[in-house]
């Protein structure tokens, strides 16, 4: 039996993305009514292709978390000239900065050989570029933000100096950088992360320095799990911070609204994104 519900939310989305993408320079310019600001630097890796998803997801942050210190757009090398001026047009927050630019270059070869073959690679080089003096996000593109997201700055004015991390809904990890099943336990996902202070990395760098093959999808999130529990990381409320697709296949979004911070829309769940982005 056809299950209606779910895909008339599939063409929907793609419908709303599709005109959300028409008219990004009109959307770009449209005056964020925010005035608060906030003690957060804020970093957000993405391409090219992701670009509608970005500009969603800066303008939502923007709009319900607060203006940040800064916001850096890290581009992995095929944003174009355009779309950099776009997305720095939006708020004078925003800056748009090549990973080339931003990249240590004081890490492991194992790093880079990773981040030359993997698009995931380019995402752990990014993460162990991000300079940490003060409440530090890292947000991927996919993700939106709600009225919710007010409670970032309690995290960021509270003295406590722990990390946090977005509990993962499924436990989906590079099984050869994992020695020990316990090690599986409580999953992170690498898509959203609040760092109090610098992480100490070495202990999952030295695993990936191990490995023969490094073009693994999941490596990265692996290795993002394990230094998140190295460094005594603490997860964030999955109430408020969600990361589920329970609701995959029916036709309304089970959890967006205004007590919860954020969802991240993962692939599976990627076209609900597009039925409450607010402009």
């Amino acid at each position: 039996m056809v299950n209606i519900p779910y895909h008339v939310a599939r063409i929907q989305g793609r419908l709303m993305r599709y005109l959300y993408k028409s008219v990004l320079p009109q959307i770009a310019k449209i005056p964020l009514k925010q005035t608060q600001r906030v003690p957060i630097a804020v970093y957000a890796l993405s391409c090219e292709r992701d670009l509608p998803e970005q500009v969603a997801s800066l303008r939502s942050f923007i709009c319900y978390a607060g203006i940040p210190e800064r916001f850096t757009i890290i581009s992995d090398g095929s944003y174009t000239e355009n779309s950099c001026k776009l997305l720095e047009g939006i708020h004078p927050c925003v800056e748009v900065v090549p990973l080339e630019k931003l990249k240590r270059t004081d890490l492991p070869q194992s790093v880079y050989d990773y981040a030359a073959q993997h698009a995931m690679g380019r995402k752990l080089l990014a993460l162990l570029s991000i300079p940490v003096n003060q409440t530090t996000i890292y947000t991927d593109s996919d993700i939106l933000f709600f009225p919710g997201a007010s409670d970032l700055v309690n995290l960021a004015n509270s003295g406590n100096t722990v990390s946090r991390y977005l509990p993962d809904c499924a436990c989906k990890m590079d099984e050869r950088v994992i020695y020990d099943e316990v090690e599986k336990l409580n999953s992170v996902n690498g898509g959203f992360i609040v760092f109090k202070e610098p992480l100490d990395w070495s202990f999952a760098l030295e695993r990936l320095s191990k490995l023969e093959e490094l073009n693994d999808y999941f490596t990265e999130q692996t290795l993002v799990h394990l230094t998140m529990h190295y460094n005594q990381a603490k997860p964030l409320c999955s109430k408020r911070y969600v990361l589920s697709v329970e609701d995959q296949f029916i036709y309304p979004d089970k959890y967006a609204g205004k007590e919860i911070a954020l969802r991240h829309y993962v692939n599976d769940v990627r076209h609900k994104l597009w039925l409450n982005v607010a402009i």
